[in-house]
């Protein structure tokens, strides 16, 4: 049994649903009859062009009740501002971009709860995380589908299945906690201080009083990067507080942790469609990098994202991010024994 196999996406009619099906299908499938199982995924933030449509979903919940197991689908609130930093205005997001109970014919939830709180604390001791804090989902899901849209991200390179559990399943303060290593720095060349920096900013971090230019206030600063993200004219870069590879490393702790609660009861997959330059977090449509090419699926996160880049390749993402030692994912993961012997890959169950 192959650890990573593909499906490309066939036909020039859009969803690629079968393309899907056919991935699926190769699965064997770790749950048990009876099971609830968990979709982790992300609908899109309000405004944003390319997110995944919700038809992957629903064909991913056909799969699983087929299976005679009980889905839902999970996401969790984020550090800024827009239309999923709270429960209900995430809610809102996911039924107005169609990920709705009745079209998916499964719950939708909020993870980390209404009020942010539903958070457990999980072993980790690795070198930056001696735990980390995520939501508390384990007690709701006997396995897991780890559905991820490959795509961009300008501090991490790319976002796949790695990020997907780490920020995706992080409480609020643990995203907080990844996010520390850096802080926008303004070029006033740039700058046309029309003060969508403050405008977006979550905690007051960023204020301007025309004519003046922007300041933004450090101590305030939690480090999501909206602003820079954001910013029409491109005038904010980040500035780094520690060396950039931090991040990287606190990104792949924050998800072996969670690894070792939920390995040989998940299957991961990337969708690699749509493949832009940015995180479906942001507003607007980013710049489209490739054609589709289909889906990726396999039993280990890093494996799925390692299958997925090897496809697009990373020059296609370092063009547009550059300067990002994304290459410290990999190492690092296998160094903390993220990833482990093929054997270990492979579900614990396997049912045809």
């Amino acid at each position: 049994m192959p650890n990573v196999f593909f499906e490309a996406a066939a036909g020039k009619r859009k969803p690629y649903v079968d393309s899907l099906r056919k991935l699926l299908d190769q699965f064997c499938s770790p749950f048990d009859s009876g099971d609830s199982v968990g979709i982790k995924l992300h609908w899109g933030e309000r405004g944003n062009k390319g997110y995944l449509p919700c038809d992957y979903a629903r064909e991913i919940v056909a799969w699983l009740r087929a299976r005679k197991v009980e889905p839902f689908i999970f996401d969790t609130t984020v550090l800024y501002s827009g239309g999923r930093r709270t429960a209900a205005d995430s809610l809102k997001t996911a039924a107005d971009h169609g990920y709705t109970s009745d079209f998916l014919k499964c719950p939708v939830i909020i993870a980390d709860g209404a009020d942010g709180r539903n958070v457990v604390s999980l072993p980790a001791g690795y070198r930056h995380f001696k735990t980390v804090q995520v939501a508390s989902v384990f007690e709701q899901a006997k396995g897991f589908v780890i559905f991820s849209h490959f795509k961009g991200h300008m501090v991490s390179l790319f976002g796949g299945a790695i990020k997907n559990i780490s920020m995706g399943f992080a409480s609020r303060a643990q995203k907080q906690r990844m996010h520390a290593d850096y802080h926008p720095v303004l070029h006033r060349k740039k700058c046309s201080r029309c003060g969508l920096c403050a405008a977006v900013c979550p905690t007051g971090a960023a204020r301007i009083s025309k004519p003046d230019y922007p300041v933004y206030d450090l101590a305030l600063c939690i480090g999501c990067a909206q602003c820079i993200a954001l910013c029409p004219e491109l005038a904010l870069e980040i500035f780094w507080n520690s060396d950039m590879k931090d991040f990287q490393e606190k990104l792949v702790e924050t998800a072996a942790a969670v690894w070792r609660k939920i390995h040989g009861r998940t299957i991961v997959i990337n969708a690699l469609l749509n493949i832009v330059a940015e995180c479906d977090c942001l507003p607007g449509a980013n710049p489209r990098l490739h054609p589709d090419l289909g889906f990726i699926g396999g039993y280990h996160p890093v494996e799925v994202d390692e299958a997925s880049l090897k496809m697009t390749g990373p020059a296609l993402f370092e063009n547009v991010h550059p300067g990002i030692p994304w290459r410290r994912q990999f190492s690092y993961a296998r160094e903390i024994g993220f990833l482990g012997s093929p054997k270990s890959r492979l579900p614990k169950k396997q049912h045809p």
